[in-house]
């Protein structure tokens, strides 16, 4: 018992002391005054993999609920956030042409997207007498365009109106786009503009049965047709279509558009969709309306870099398709503006003064001018032709001089006369008594 009770002993005193940081041993069996303290180097730690595992766990929750939240929504409303499963083939930029002088300008506008790179369908409305087999000036660029630029081709029965400017008249076949039902949205583009950048992003608007610029320019403010996004259907064409036959003989697409949709549209921004030459030959203090404010100060490099949008707008200056008078040019285009410069001693400023002085700066003028130079250039790449030539009319032939009958023998006059002989022989412009 002894010795059993004493191997007990050595086995338990001959056990060393576990050490754990700054602990000191425990040694009996007292009350709080021999319990251990902690010393300053202790500290729990938790293995890197666990904090890991758990990073990863709240990511795959996180994923979890905001696919479910997304999955909930309308498909309308869902956010777009990518366009690669876009089906573009259900949209289409459209131009509408009506007479030969508008198709270069067309092709020209698909030409631009075509090279922009936009992922919308190109289509061309066209006026269905035109026949594409033949070898005139027309079908030959309306072949061009569908092979260079993938052009789809529509013939169409242009619409007119009786009386009225023809230019004007003929601007109705732009809302057949609204029958292009095929598609689920169109974005029509008047021709008598640049497109300077792809404009893809207006096809994911929300829904709305037709989308419009306001036409900045005009007081009071009204919808511009110059653009127009619209949502093909029946609905809406017999709508159009209903306009149209009870308008009056100074209406027009314009008008018709404010007529239906003035108080029911959503609206595109002007700024970056809708940008006139005009604009550029304002004065400085004149571009609020544009802009969009008082404070902001005007950029002609800016504006234009961030355009879209140019549509030609300069009365009395002829379109750019149209040969012009130089002196018109000279008188209309943008002023030159005088800004301060801080010049060198070497330089002579009036009154002979050196120090800050003005200089030119004459951005505005440059860039209006290079809007009708780029334009007559691209024209020429494009349709070979810089300038429209007015139709030639074959003069009706002159009709034959008649033969000069001969001349009567003269009377033998009178011995004596007081007059006329009868009055068959009086001559209005005749005076004179012959008296022998």
């Amino acid at each position: 018992m002894a010795s059993s009770l004493g191997r007990k002993l050595y086995t338990h005193a001959s056990k060393p002391f576990v050490q754990l940081g700054e602990y000191s041993a425990v040694n009996s069996h007292d009350d709080e005054e021999n319990l251990p303290t902690p010393g300053p180097r202790w500290r729990t730690s938790w293995p890197r993999r666990h904090w890991t595992s758990l990073y990863i766990a709240w990511l795959l929750t996180g994923v979890f609920l905001l696919s479910n939240i997304y999955g909930a929504l309308p498909k309308d409303e869902t956010p777009l956030t990518t366009t690669e499963t876009i089906d573009w083939t259900q949209y289409a930029y459209v131009q509408y042409v009506t007479n030969h002088n508008y198709l270069c300008n067309s092709v020209m506008i698909f030409e631009a997207l075509h090279r922009l790179q936009s992922k919308a369908d190109l289509l061309m409305m066209y006026p269905s007498t035109w026949d594409l087999i033949s070898n005139t000036t027309e079908a030959t660029l309306l072949r061009n365009a569908s092979a260079a630029y993938n052009v789809i081709l529509q013939p169409v029965h242009i619409q007119h109106l009786d009386g009225g400017d023809a230019t004007w008249a003929d601007s109705f076949t732009k809302l057949l786009a609204f029958n292009q039902t095929q598609y689920k949205r169109v974005l029509s583009l008047d021709s008598d503009a640049n497109v300077l950048q792809s404009m893809d992003e207006l096809f994911l608007l929300p829904p709305s049965p037709v989308a419009m610029p306001r036409a900045y320019w005009l007081e009071p403010l009204t919808l511009s047709s110059q653009l127009m996004l619209i949502e093909p259907s029946t609905f809406e064409f017999n709508r159009i279509l209903s306009a149209f036959t009870h308008r009056t003989d100074s209406q027009f697409d314009m008008e018709i558009m404010n007529n239906i949709y003035a108080h029911d549209c959503m609206i595109i921004p002007h700024r970056r969709y809708d940008l006139l030459t005009g604009e550029f030959r304002k004065e400085r203090n004149q571009h609020a309306p544009y802009l969009g404010s008082e404070e902001e100060v005007w950029n002609g490099t800016k504006v234009l870099q961030e355009a879209k949008f140019l549509h030609f707008s300069d009365w009395p200056m002829r379109k750019p398709w149209l040969e012009g008078d130089e002196s018109v040019r000279m008188e209309v285009q943008p002023e030159c503006y005088g800004v301060k410069s801080n010049r060198s001693s070497n330089e002579e400023l009036d009154g002979g003064e050196e120090g800050e002085g003005e200089e030119e700066d004459c951005t505005d003028r440059e860039l209006w001018n290079s809007f009708y130079v780029e334009f007559k250039e691209r024209r020429m790449d494009i349709c070979g032709i810089t300038y429209d030539t007015p139709e030639i009319v074959e003069p009706e032939p002159e009709p034959e001089p008649e033969p000069e009958p001969e001349p009567e023998p003269e009377p033998e006059p009178e011995l004596e006369s007081t007059g006329y002989a009868d009055d068959e022989d009086k001559d209005e412009d005749s005076s004179t008594h012959i008296n022998v």
